[in-house]
């Protein structure tokens, strides 16, 4: 994972799914927002990420990057227009009671586009991967056109997006959202990351690609029914659920997540996940 793994908002064939959406967001919180974390902490040391630093998280979910940025002292504005369930569990991590007044004040959560900000953005985050369903970064490009012009001038704009299937281990669990999604896979359901997606995104907002890395993430489980619960979180396997029904698809994701069932119990899957820094011109 919009994700947003992936963004939950993207529009696919079919009827929407009958899903408990507070369930989800928990899920997402409690089981796969976690994953990425890795990602999160390699990109905050390479753009040096602390006290100064005015932060623009796009698409960010139930606020765990936020959290990390905020922790190592930067000031951070979260967007999150997907999921009002996701972002009202980023208001319970980042705005508690418990934080003093002047934490709390560099700390702004928006649903919907960023309108204003009182100083301009030194970094622009949008950590929820791409290039997994089709279309996804349509959506990722209109809240980049949103963001720039808040940003300073030649600010980093950090792309999120999967590495190449045959380093993700993850990408053949995946698979079952496009066998079950057919023929509603147009939209909405799984394709193999390509090369050059991160780099298209910032061709057509208008960014200069500066930079990029990969940053092994693996996906780690309790077990098999956390495993299932996290990837559903995700949204990528909507479409599917469409197409057939949310018994089938626990059923094919669990046969599918077996290979990777350890003998204690737990669930691990090797992954890579790219990034790419674009500067604001």
């Amino acid at each position: 994972m919009t994700p947003t793994l992936v963004r939950q908002h993207l529009p696919h064939a079919g009827p929407t799914p009958h899903v408990d959406l507070c369930a989800r967001a928990r899920d997402w919180s409690e089981i796969q927002e976690r994953m990425l974390v890795p990602l999160h902490e390699a990109v905050y040391e390479r753009l040096d990420v602390g006290p100064g630093t005015r932060l623009l998280g796009l698409g960010c979910g139930s606020g765990l990057a936020l959290l990390a940025a905020a922790s190592r002292g930067a000031a951070v504005t979260g967007v999150e227009s997907a999921s009002p369930e996701r972002l009202a569990l980023a208001r319970q991590r980042l705005l508690p009671e418990a934080w003093d007044t002047r934490a709390r004040a560099g700390t702004r959560l928006v649903d919907g586009a960023p309108s204003t900000a009182a100083e301009a953005y030194t970094v622009v985050t949008a950590f929820e991967p791409i290039g997994c369903l089709a279309g996804d970064s349509e959506g990722l490009g209109e809240a980049l056109a949103a963001a720039t012009p808040l940003a300073d001038r030649g600010a980093p704009v950090v792309l999120a997006g999967w590495g190449p299937p045959e380093r993700c281990a993850t990408s053949s669990v995946l698979r079952v959202a496009t066998k079950l999604a057919d023929p509603l896979r147009s939209t909405g359901s799984w394709r193999p990351a390509l090369r050059d997606d991160l780099e298209e995104v910032a061709q057509r907002a208008g960014l200069r690609p500066d930079g990029s890395g990969r940053v092994a993430c693996p996906f780690g489980y309790a077990d098999v029914d956390s495993a299932v619960r996290g990837l559903l979180s995700t949204g990528l396997f909507d479409a599917a659920i469409s197409a057939t029904d949310q018994v089938q698809v626990d059923k094919e994701l669990a046969e599918a997540l077996h290979p990777y069932l350890r003998q204690d119990g737990t669930v691990w899957m090797p992954n890579v996940f790219r990034y790419l820094i674009a500067r604001v011109p």
